[in-house]
């Protein structure tokens, strides 16, 4: 005689092994070099020099000046393309030692931080 919660516990066992043969792939593991786990890519030594130029009491004072907060000056450097944020350093890179911006530095900064802001 059959009993009538056989063919369900038939079915779930089915559905449960179903499952667990189609699982997602099992991540590996493996060993680096101390050179690859400290290495730093040239994208994020970028936004770094980007940001701590951002933070000078100087610049941070012209960009108010111009209306743009220091936390929204941090997400716009934060929205940049790896490609937006090294021609920035490169930039910054080439100013003058006294480190006094033309105002023409200091408008194509706010023009790519404006339209950064535009296109978010």
């Amino acid at each position: 005689m059959k009993t009538p919660g056989r063919p369900a516990s038939r079915l779930f066992a089915s559905l449960l092994a179903l499952l667990l043969a189609v699982q997602a792939p099992l991540a590996r593991a493996g060993l680096i070099g101390p050179e690859a786990a400290t290495e730093t890519s040239q994208a994020d030594l970028d936004r770094a020099r980007v940001q701590s130029f951002l933070e000078r009491a100087d610049v941070k004072q012209r960009l108010q000046a111009m209306g743009v907060g220091a936390l929204a000056s941090g997400d716009r450097v934060a929205a940049l393309s790896d490609a937006e944020v090294h021609a920035l350093a490169q930039r910054i890179d080439t100013l003058p030692a006294g480190g006094a911006l033309s105002n023409q530095d200091l408008i194509l900064i706010l023009l790519i931080a404006i339209l950064v802001a535009l296109v978010i």
